[in-house]
């Protein structure tokens, strides 16, 4: 016997289609100025924060992030920072940043739909990015907080954008939803460790509660973070790699540096676990679930 649901499958196949299908870049499409001032903007914008960054590592006469507002944001500021291995995933998303400013420039790219969507968004995370490097030089952390604070924001909203958008092929998975998503995850990690640090030097005493205590519900709150993105872009794998990798080092910093803390380590390893487990868990049911469109994310 049929039943009236039925109907109701082909209908959210075609209406998937009708968006996939007016989200997929159009060969035939011209670029207008405001695209060719879209991919300068994106440009200009990554060559800023690359300076930036060269600021942060002490370049130009700068001071390392790490010894900059007094050592704030050290790795054995608090228990949520994390140790000094953990930055060098920066050179991976400078790299792909790199990446994505060159593709944004390819035929067929500068009128696409995806890139109409988040091209400003991308420059401005850029722009914050370097913000923020030059407000902690400056020794302001609660500004920096701010700052961080919006990136995070942004960056959230161009996740969003990649989400309900489909994806060219397997490069742009990588180039694009990859690099984004990974810069995602790790300034999700980074805004709670900016938020702590600034909190230590301000001389938060804890409300009667231990450090331990506070740490383990920030891991939480990451780990919950990390579960919602998971949730919402289906398992998508780059986010989570960067909250697993940052929460990792907390996990490293409190058991090879100071302050010594083996029960924030334990938090961190489990906040680890869950997230790594969520995002499986999801991408393989999302994989169970995928029809012969064939989409695949990064």
């Amino acid at each position: 016997m049929r039943t009236t649901a039925e109907p109701a499958v082909p209908a959210r196949r075609a209406s998937r289609d009708r968006r996939a299908s007016r989200d997929r870049p159009d060969a035939s499409a011209r670029p207008t100025s405001r695209d060719r001032l879209r991919q300068a903007g994106v440009t200009l914008s990554y060559l800023l924060c690359l300076i930036g960054s060269a600021i942060g590592v002490g370049a130009f006469g700068g001071t390392p992030i790490a010894e900059a507002a007094g050592g704030a944001l050290s790795a054995d500021a608090t228990h949520l920072a994390p140790a000094t291995g953990a930055f060098s995933v920066w050179s991976v998303i400078y790299a792909g940043l790199a990446a994505y400013t060159l593709w944004q420039w390819l035929p067929g790219q500068a009128a696409g739909p995806r890139q109409r969507r988040i091209g400003w968004w991308v420059a401005a995370s850029m722009l914050l990015n370097a913000a923020w490097i030059l407000v902690v030089q400056a020794g302001w952390l609660w500004p920096s907080v701010l700052v961080i604070g919006v990136l995070l924001a942004v960056l959230a909203r161009i996740f969003v954008g990649l989400v309900r958008t489909r994806r060219g092929g397997l490069v742009e998975s990588v180039v694009v939803d990859g690099t984004l998503g990974l810069y995602l995850g790790w300034v999700s990690v980074a805004t709670c460790a900016n938020i702590a640090a600034t909190l230590a030097a301000a001389g938060f005493a804890g409300l009667g509660l231990s450090p331990e205590v506070w740490a383990a519900v920030v891991l939480a709150a990451v780990a919950a973070v990390g579960v919602g993105l998971a949730v919402f872009g289906s398992g998508r794998l780059a986010p989570a790699a960067t909250i697993v990798w940052g929460l990792s080092w907390i996990a490293v910093g409190r058991t090879t540096g100071e302050p010594l803390s083996p029960p924030t380590a334990v938090a961190a390893v489990v906040a680890t676990v869950v997230v790594a487990v969520a995002t499986v868990g999801l991408r393989l049911t999302r994989g169970r679930r995928t029809d012969a469109s064939g989409r695949r994310d990064a």
